[in-house]
Formats: structure tokens, sequence, C-alpha cells
């Protein structure tokens, strides 16, 4: 009986061990999901949670470690995205899940709507982390100094945003139905783009404050420059335009000198008001120069890319437009132009060729600095040779290293601040001074034609003491 006992519960614990086993395979063998909680919905000011993908996660249907979550963008495009330098490219955070396992899940969207999901968020719903991080889509920029007196360019294009463009969901565009092209707008923020760099202007309607917004404003407002030739994207100093007619426009034709060939038209709208159409634009009063919108300064402003004036091809004058009347046309002979860029050299030992190249840190502050009528002698006819004395009113002053010290052997070969000869001894401090030589410079200058590069050639000497002159930034569009 006993015998009997013992092996009937063998058999029994040996049949219950068998279950068990079986029942841990089984488990063993099905894939574990996580659940997702309840979603959530953010509250926080739309404005702090636009985010940036990081790379390191991609963007699910559902939180990804859940069953069913298929891919909306991979990893790959997801590093993508946090490489992107386009605006469209970040992503607004407006919900959030949390798995059973302590996975935060963030529900986004990009900028421009193209991708919608969820993307893994870190262990906090307080904080942005993992796949994602916070993002500053502006950043903020120095009001300019002047304020008031702004048009819109051209009210039927030029936009008005509520936030700069794809720097806040769902930016829209501000309704103009109610501006007119003779309202003036006030400034009174700017910020750039953080990822493009463009500039922005908040601007307000003097008329009706209603209308404000965001405007493109290109290179902004620039003190040192007039208001014809301010670059401002959708901003003007001058009202738009009326539509053009024969009474109040004249068209502007475009010639090679060289052949008379056709290099294409545009059309002038004169600001006066009141003109008919054969009216000489001089008895009109729309030949001031001092007009920024007169039609010297818009002929020449709207001369065909890669073409200009010369010698022989004359920039249009006020007296050579006078005669021009509404509803005709003006021609305006122009020639093939290239541009010339700069290089810095020392003298060679023959005096013939250039020397040495030098380099931006070579001189203390950069290269020279040259304005926009200095750069505008490096432009001419392509196939015309440069003038030998094109460079000789470019670079008149003495430009300088930084300050050194000797060493240990004496510098005899030196000289004082008044350019007397003299000898640095070791431990005094020197510098190197670069002056411009206008014989080497045309010696290495010589048959050479616009468009291409010309060298520049200064003479260094070594003097005695510390620098008390520095440059301001070379010009990189005259620079090689």
């Amino acid at each position: 009986m006993q015998s009997s006992l013992k092996k009937s519960l063998y058999l029994g614990l040996a049949a219950l061990s068998f279950g068990a086993v079986a029942t841990v395979s089984t488990t063993a063998s099905a894939k574990s999901y996580a659940t997702a909680g309840a979603y959530s919905t953010l509250k926080a000011d739309a404005t702090t949670r636009n985010v940036q993908a990081t790379g390191s996660n991609a963007l699910y249907t559902k939180p990804g470690t859940v069953k069913g979550a298929k891919v909306v963008a991979s990893k790959a495009t997801m590093a993508d995205l946090a490489a992107s330098k386009k605006s469209a490219s970040y992503f607004r955070a407006y919900g959030v899940k949390t798995t059973n396992r302590g996975s935060v899940y963030y529900r986004v969207v990009t900028m421009d709507g193209k991708y919608r999901g969820y993307v893994y968020g870190g262990k906090s719903d307080t904080a942005f982390a993992g796949g994602i991080k916070s993002a500053e889509t502006t950043t903020a920029a120095t009001t300019p100094a002047r304020t008031t007196g702004y048009y819109l360019k051209d009210v039927s294009k030029n936009t008005i945003w509520t936030a700069p463009k794809y720097t806040q969901y769902k930016a829209s565009k501000v309704n103009l139905y109610n501006a007119a092209k003779t309202d003036t707008f006030t400034v009174d923020k700017a910020a750039t783009k953080t990822l493009e760099g463009s500039l922005y202007y908040h601007v307000t309607d003097t008329k009706d404050s209603s209308i404000s917004g965001w405007i493109y404003a290109g290179k902004g407002y620039q003190a040192n420059v007039t208001d014809a030739n301010q670059d401002m994207g959708g901003l003007s100093f001058t009202k738009s335009a009326d539509a053009a007619t024969t009474d109040n426009s004249i068209t502007v034709h475009y010639v090679l000198n060289s052949n008379s060939n056709s290099l294409g038209t545009t059309t002038y709208t004169t600001s006066v008001t009141g003109t008919k159409k054969d009216q000489l634009i001089s008895a009109a009063g729309d030949s001031k120069t001092n007009d920024s919108q007169n039609l010297v300064n818009f002929a020449v402003k709207n001369v065909p890319t890669g073409y200009g004036f010369d010698s022989t091809a004359k920039a249009p004058t006020t007296a050579s437009v006078s005669q021009a009347k509404f509803g005709g046309t003006l021609t305006v002979r122009v020639a093939a132009v290239a541009t010339s860029k700069v290089s810095f050299y020392t003298p060679s030992a023959d005096g013939i060729a250039a020397g040495t190249k030098l380099a931006a840190t070579d001189i203390q502050g950069g290269f020279p600095t040259l304005d926009a009528t200095k750069q505008e002698t490096l432009q001419g006819d392509a196939g015309t040779v440069v003038p030998a004395t094109v460079l000789d009113g470019l670079f008149t002053d003495k430009t300088f290293t930084s300050t050194q010290k000797v060493a240990s052997a004496d510098i005899t070969d030196a000289k004082d601040a008044d350019g007397n000869a003299t000898t640095i001894k070791a431990g005094e401090n020197y510098y190197i001074s670069y002056t411009y030589a206008p014989t080497a410079t045309a010696n290495a200058n010589k048959d050479v034609k616009f468009g291409t590069t010309l060298k520049a050639v200064f003479t260094p000497s070594t003097v005695k003491g510390d620098v008390k002159t520095t440059n301001g930034n070379g010009n990189a569009n005259y620079v090689e």
C-alpha cells in the first residue's frame, strides 16, 4: 500500500512538472508587447512645444513598442529631419501616451504637416528627450534703427504671416483685404528663422492695427544705404505702383551696345499721379535725381544679370531720359561685364610677378574693406584689359599684422613708427606693416582682363612697437 501511494504521488508530481514546463515554454515563445495608457493632450503654451528630431528614434503610428505600431518615418529619415536647414522640418508636440513600461511617447507633427505620429520621448512627460528635443524656431534680431514709413512692396504679392512661415504650426497669412498700397507700416520687432537665417520684421498697419504680423525683410534696413537701394524683401520706402497703363508707364528696352541685340524689356510705372500718354517724363516731374523711384534709378537697377555700363555703354542720366514719353520705350545700351576678385601678395624678387600670397589671418582684422563704390571699379567688359591703375585708389592705407615679440636674435632690418631705420632687440615688440606697391601691382596684372582675379601687391616692413590701427573685415564677394 505504501509502495503504491508513493508511486502514485511520484507520477502525479511528474505529470505536474511536465505541465508546468509546457506552460512556461508556451509563454516564452510569444512576442512581448507593451501596452499604452490613455492619450493626453498637452496643455502648455503651443510655442513652448516646438521640437526638433534628434535622429535617435523613428516615428510610429502608435507608441513604438505597442502591438501594431508601424513606421511613419524611419530612424534615417528622422536623422535627415534633425540635420535639415528648413523650418518645415520642425515638429509641434501636442499629445502624449505612456506605456506600462514607463516609456513616454509624444504625438508630433512636422510644421508642414508631412509627418505625423508618435516618437519616443524619454521617461518623463514633463520634458522632451529621446527622439525629440525642444527647439527655438526663431532667434531675436535687432530692431532696425528706422521703424516708421514702411510700405508693402506689393500688397497683392507680399504676405504678412501670423509667424514666419513654418516657425509655428499652422502659421497663416494675415488678411490684407483692407490694406491699401498707401498704408504705411511700423516695425516693432525683428527675428531670424533659426535654421534658414532669413530676417523677418513684425509690422503693423498705421491705419488699421488689426493688420499686423511678420514679413520677410531681406537684408533689413541699412542706415548707410539710400532708400532706392535698400533690400528689404516685401517692404519698401515707396508705395507700390499702380497697374501699368499707357498713361503711367514706359517700357525700358535693354540692348547690347556692340550689336544692338535685344536683352529683354521691363516696365517702369511712375509714382506721379495724373500723367498722360505721350507726355514727356521730364514734364511730369518724374526725372528728379532725388526721387527714389524715378526712371533713371529704375533703369540702372534692373539691368539684366551679367550686363552693366562701361566707357562705351553709358548709364542713363536725368538728361538722357528727359525725352522719354509715357506709353513709349526707352532704349538703354549695356555691355557684357565681368567682375574681378582680388588676392593679396607680397612682391616677387624680380618685381614683375607677384610673390607670396597672403591669407586673411596674416593681416590684423582681415583684408582691407571695399565699399560698394570701390567694388564697382572691379567690373568691366569681359573682353577688356583691366587698366593698370585700377587698384591704385582702393588700397591707400597700410595694413598691419598683430603685434609680435622678438624671441632671441635682434632684427636689424627694421624701422620705427616714423619710417626711420632701427634695430629691434630681443624681447621688444614689433609688427609687420604692409604698404600698397602700385608699380609691382601693375606689373603683376599686365594684360589681365576683367573677370580674372587681380593681384594687389603689398611690401612688408618690420616695424618696432605695438599696432595701434586695425582694419575692418574684408568683403567676401571681392576677395578670392
